[in-house]
């Protein structure tokens, strides 16, 4: 049997304590450094199980439920791409980033709640300002956005992923508008509204005490050297990428299974450790062509770069908006359906309501792996034990 390839876990498991003598460590850090290593693991319980059929035995230990851990993200993008197939319009579907300056990524990474609440904000009314505009769509959208806060080499990177239906509810709700064949938006006239709305945005913020500045940002206390920064930014053309539309629901799915619920890196992609260095693989898109390459980092700096994109405690890094906003979804959606299906008479091949349904695995969740007719139950609760990892005192 070949030995198990390390995870991220395990680079945390063995980095943690140089790491936490080397910086300072949030508490969100340090839930992280102590959950992580010990998901699936003894040390955070489980239960015993026993088949019902031919007494096959086995243990399962818990998961750490921490929306970092890239073990216990697969089952939570499970549950909602579930929820959302009930949600998708068989319409073509469109993909628009919104990326943050790098000059602002340092500001914004002392100020995460602010800051990543504010690129949420400002994408989403550019988006349905833009569209409601009737030179361009004249019409209500909804979308959703997902925050990612990283690039290929865990450097800080925040920009949002939105996902767009290619049209839009009418003013006065009677009729469904579509746009043009593979076109939404224009790019330039999203990316100019997206940056007037972001730096308005943070400067509404400063005068409101809501953004702090340490170490080598302290500077930026002083109303004139803010304002050069501001102004720096207003003369910067700013990052907004529309990609070519998905097609219909079955693209999406695929588009959501890859991007939702996802941390900076995957278990998939680490190579191989050692007691200092760290190696993993990453894309290089800077040429004309996409190339995947090696890096090699030390553990205390692979630590670093990872919990950067820790997030802060109950931060909500997955919105709804427009007529996908929670408030009146579900009548939204049975309504754009309605005007969708009176464009379009002629039937669908895919059940609108359940589109690409995932089929049901042959065997029970809970299926005994040896006998597969029994049923495994619990017999026992192994308790938990907690050990610090961390001392941030």
């Amino acid at each position: 049997m070949s030995p198990r390839r390390p995870e991220v876990a395990d680079v945390l498991k063995t980095f943690a304590s140089a790491f936490c003598q080397a910086y300072s460590v949030s508490a969100e850090q340090e839930r992280v450094l102590t959950h992580l290593p010990l998901c699936r693991t003894a040390s955070l319980g489980g239960h015993r199980l026993e088949c019902d059929k031919c007494g096959h035995q086995e243990i399962s230990y818990n998961s750490c439920r921490n929306r970092h851990c890239p073990k216990c993200r697969a089952g939570a993008r499970a549950e909602w791409l579930q929820a959302r197939q009930t949600e998708l319009l068989d319409v073509p579907y469109f993909h628009v980033v919104f990326t943050l300056p790098e000059e602002l990524a340092a500001i914004v990474l002392q100020n995460k709640s602010a800051c990543y609440g504010l690129l949420f904000r400002a994408a989403a009314e550019t988006l349905r300002t833009i569209a409601a505009d009737p030179k361009h769509l004249g019409a209500q959208i909804g979308f959703f956005a997902v925050l990612h806060t990283w690039n290929q080499t865990l450097l800080h990177h925040p920009h949002v992923h939105c996902v767009v239906p290619g049209g839009g509810i009418s003013a006065d709700k009677t009729r469904w508008t579509s746009c043009r064949q593979g076109f939404f938006l224009p790019v330039r006239v999203l990316s100019r509204l997206f940056r007037r709305l972001y730096l308005q945005g943070l400067e509404d913020a400063r005068q409101e005490g809501d953004l702090g500045f340490h170490g080598k940002l302290k500077g930026l206390r002083d109303a004139t050297v803010w304002a050069r920064t501001i102004a720096a930014m207003r003369a910067k053309e700013w990052v907004v990428y529309a990609k070519p539309p998905f097609g219909g629901p079955t693209q999406v799915l695929k588009y959501l299974a890859r991007y939702t619920h996802r941390v900076a890196i995957s278990n998939q992609r680490i190579i191989d450790l050692d007691d200092r260095c760290v190696r993993f693989r990453w894309k290089d898109r800077s040429g004309s062509a996409t190339a995947t390459k090696v890096m090699k980092l030390s553990g205390v700096e692979f630590t670093r770069r990872f919990l950067l994109h820790v997030l802060p405690r109950s931060f909500v890094s997955i919105r709804h908006f427009g007529f996908l906003a929670n408030r009146g979804r579900t009548a939204n959606i049975t309504l754009a359906r309605q005007l969708i299906a009176a464009q379009q008479p002629k039937p669908q091949a895919t059940d609108p309501e359940t589109p690409n349904a995932p089929t049901t695995p042959a065997l029970h969740a809970n299926a005994c792996p040896r006998c597969e007719t029994g049923q495994l139950t619990v017999i026992e609760e192994i308790p938990p034990k907690l050990p610090a990892i961390c001392d941030t005192s």
